[in-house]
């Protein structure tokens, strides 16, 4: 399980950090090397994911996407300095109580 974890927070990172560069240089002008990096981040985010155990790809991405919520939530709120409130944290746990659920619970 800290396998899991550490690889549904690893692809979150690149996809948000990635995606986040790519925005920067479109919007914000930043250079094209920060695109690109950006780019190169996104392309890792791609690759992550298959790192998992898990066998069922697409159960795999529908946990990560509550994976993803936290992260970007927090990042939001460290970097765009924008506070979540309590509808933004009741988002989280709901999306997270999901991702808990679709992962764990017994199969036959």
């Amino acid at each position: 399980m800290t396998k899991a974890i550490f690889l549904f927070l690893a692809a979150g990172l690149a996809e948000i950090g990635g995606g986040y560069l790519v925005w920067l240089w479109l919007r914000e002008s930043k250079p094209l090397w920060v695109g690109v990096l950006g780019s190169i981040i996104l392309v890792l985010y791609g690759i992550i994911p298959t790192l998992q155990s898990f066998p069922n790809f697409g159960r795999v991405y529908a946990a990560y996407g509550g994976v993803f919520i936290l992260l970007a939530v927090f990042w939001g709120w460290l970097v765009d300095r924008k506070t979540p409130d309590f509808y933004d944290w009741l988002g989280t746990v709901i999306c997270l109580a999901g991702v808990s659920v679709m992962l764990w619970a017994p199969r036959a």
